[in-house]
């Protein structure tokens, strides 16, 4: 993993190039920010830099020895650290009692789907963490002398140490044995211990911009441009939230046909067929209907600005767009906020577990009202 292979954040990169170059490295390194944005690349092409013994342009040279290793993870002195389970009957368990299972993951998902790691740990309802004995674990690695000058622990998801790992984790930050550099990848540093988010030094990674996350899609997938677009709007600098969209588009054009036929039969006043319709929706599940309110909010709120005839301010799919050609001119300043606040309360309804059946058929009647607006 090379700097040039991850997209955007070339301010990060600069600033990682800095910190190296000038000799000015921490002994504790944050990476952190929302999830599906690259940080854990970010990590892995920090320490392959460091470790570059004929660094160019900004870059890790790719064929050095110990680029090389990094390329296949066996680089002597890069250790991983990630939270796990423990399996029934064991009485204790670190990261590398997985590494199979890790080195698969990070072949196959570059912007670390938790998703995917809890598949691959074979249990998708499991609580990964990091036990006490990892620190041990940690402790007893950099002890060996290193070979090439600088030790690195590449720590995915500090926060889920549990708390004896934590306070233990916390004296080896305070008390740095020799080389060593801890680079820790976070996706919500705000649950990281206090005492260590104090001691390291801390470097936020923003949002991807829509433009790099529609590329990627369009990429990809080899989508229209128009719905590449649309995505990476709705996935909001996330390439994680672009594959799940991209992945669940059958479930999309499924959402843009009910809403569609909730604002025709609302328009017509054909009160038994909304009730059929409501049917239909609650039989989505309580998670199926709140995915299909929020998609409902958003082309509210996508309609609503298709009346300014600004197609940049835009984010419809090829699909979407042609719908609200026509249906556009139903929201308006008189109504959106009230529609915009009904849906909102209809998906607070469906969170308290209320009768999905009645609350989206009440939903449904007052749509009626709100369209006549």
């Amino acid at each position: 993993m090379k700097f040039s292979d991850i997209p955007g954040h070339e301010r990060v990169k600069e600033r990682l190039r800095a910190l190296v170059d000038s000799d000015q490295l921490p002994h504790a390194l944050l990476v952190y920010g929302r999830s599906g944005i690259g940080k854990m690349m970010m990590a892995r092409a920090l320490a392959r830099y460091i470790h570059c013994t004929d660094r160019h342009d900004g870059d890790s040279c790719g064929v050095c020895p110990a680029c090389i290793q990094h390329n296949s993870l066996n680089h002597i002195d890069t250790h991983y650290s990630y939270p796990v389970l423990k399996p029934a009957g064991r009485m204790t368990v670190v990261s590398d009692d997985w590494n199979e299972q890790w080195r698969e993951f990070l072949g196959q998902s570059r912007y670390m789907d938790f998703g995917e790691w809890l598949k691959l740990l074979d249990n998708v309802n499991g609580q990964p963490r990091m036990y006490v004995e990892e620190s041990a674990d940690i402790i007893r690695k950099l002890n060996f002398t290193s070979h090439t000058g600088r030790q690195i622990v590449i720590m995915w998801l500090p926060e889920r140490m549990g708390e004896e790992c934590a306070n233990k984790m916390l004296k080896l930050i305070e008390e740095p044995l020799g080389d060593a550099m801890f680079i820790m990848v976070s996706n919500d540093a705000e649950s990281i211990l206090p005492t260590i988010f104090s001691r390291t030094q801390r470097i936020e990674m923003l949002r991807l911009s829509d433009d790099t996350v529609a590329e990627y899609v369009e990429e990809k997938y080899q989508l229209p441009h128009e719905d590449a677009v649309a995505i990476a709007h709705l996935a909001d600098g996330s390439i994680l939230q672009a594959d799940y969209r991209v992945g669940n588009m059958d479930h999309q054009k499924e959402f843009l046909d009910l809403f569609m036929r909730l604002m025709r039969l609302a328009y017509q006043k054909k009160v038994s067929d909304l009730r059929v319709w409501a049917n239909e929706v609650a039989a989505l599940g309580r998670e199926g209907s709140i995915d299909f309110l929020s998609y409902c909010l958003d082309q509210v709120r996508e309609n609503f600005v298709y009346r300014l005839a600004i197609p940049k301010l835009n984010y419809l799919t090829v699909d979407e767009n042609a719908f609200a050609r026509n249906f556009y001119k139903f929201i308006n300043e008189r109504n959106v906020l009230t529609l915009t606040s009904r849906l909102e309360q209809t998906i607070k309804d469906i969170k308290a577990n209320g009768n999905a059946k009645v609350i989206m058929f009440d939903f449904a009647v007052r749509v009626i009202m709100h369209l006549r607006q």
